[in-house]
């Protein structure tokens, strides 16, 4: 046993020897006395609140990993998604515009005028909607709402009937019992591509406007892929343009598809339009030419290209 030691368990430190070279002079008003050796010094611990101070510092690298891998994902998806979004609206854009129908200036079904520059006119009249016009031909069959004909140079015409069609026979009324297959007919009405709505059916005396009249007034069939002929016979209104004038219907309008049929049997009309002078220009579909028929004020044909 040492000096420094208890020597029992009741042994206090003021019953122990204390040596002054181990601690030195007591202070002035120390309560233990010359010579008592000072308090030993608290044993330190860490403080909670730092402990997990430290332990949320730790953390923070590994969340702001996490949170940048997160907000960078969201920024692909959403960047992804806006690309996807524009494709479909720049797809839909250019496959929305595009004109597909007669109306817009675009030939109709067998028309063979595909590749010619102006075709239809440059003007209003040119692109308008369905409008005065009319085709010749026999009757191929027979339906419900109408019939079909068969132009003089093979043209399928769809012809549709109305409550309001009126019939004739030569000059004189007739009923619409009359229309039968194999029937020459006249039909005058509001055409759209190669289909007619009619407000008039004439049954023509047998032979008018076919093949052979066709022929001698130098028609020219339509065929897929041929190119388009374009030759001048008669007189052409000068300074002529296409698709200038006004687009005229009624009366006026059957009388000028009908001379112009008459002269160039084959076609079918889908427009007729009054120019400057006060002639008209008839405008021809479904041949490879004439594609417009020019007949005088007073119903004459004068010359077609």
């Amino acid at each position: 046993m040492n000096d420094y030691e208890p020597t029992g368990p009741h042994e206090t430190l003021a019953a122990r020897p204390v040596s002054s070279a181990m601690y030195g002079p007591s202070m002035p008003g120390s309560p233990a006395g010359p010579g008592a050796a000072p308090p030993p010094p608290p044993t330190a611990s860490p403080d909670k609140s730092e402990a997990v101070t430290m332990a949320n510092q730790a953390r923070w690298p590994r969340l702001r990993r996490l949170l940048s891998k997160k907000i960078t994902w969201i920024a692909a998806a959403a960047l992804t998604c806006a690309v996807i979004a524009l494709s479909i609206a720049l797809g839909t854009s250019s496959t929305s515009t595009t004109p597909t129908s007669a109306a817009a200036g675009n030939p109709a079904p067998g028309n063979g005028a595909a590749g010619r520059p102006g075709f239809g006119g440059g003007g209003s009249n040119a692109r308008s909607g369905p409008a005065a016009g009319g085709a010749s031909g026999t009757v191929a069959s027979m339906s419900t709402s109408g019939f079909t004909l068969t132009t003089a140079t093979g043209q399928k015409v769809t012809v549709n009937e109305a409550s309001s069609t009126t019939y004739q026979n030569g000059t004189s009324s007739t009923a619409a019992s009359s229309i039968t297959t194999g029937e020459p007919v006249l039909v005058l009405g509001t055409t759209n591509g190669t289909t007619i709505t009619a407000t008039q059916v004439t049954v023509q005396s047998t032979g008018s406007g076919g093949t052979a009249a066709s022929s001698a007034a130098g028609v020219i069939p339509f065929q897929q892929g041929a190119p388009t002929t374009s030759k001048q016979v008669g007189q052409v209104p000068t300074n002529y343009t296409e698709g200038s004038g006004t687009i005229v219907s009624g009366t006026t309008a059957n009388k000028a598809t009908e001379a112009a049929l008459a002269a160039y049997p084959g076609g079918v009309v889908d427009r007729v339009v009054q120019l400057s002078n006060g002639e008209y220009e008839v405008h021809n579909i479904g041949v490879n030419w004439p594609h417009h028929v020019f007949v005088s004020q007073s119903f004459q044909v004068l010359g077609a290209d």
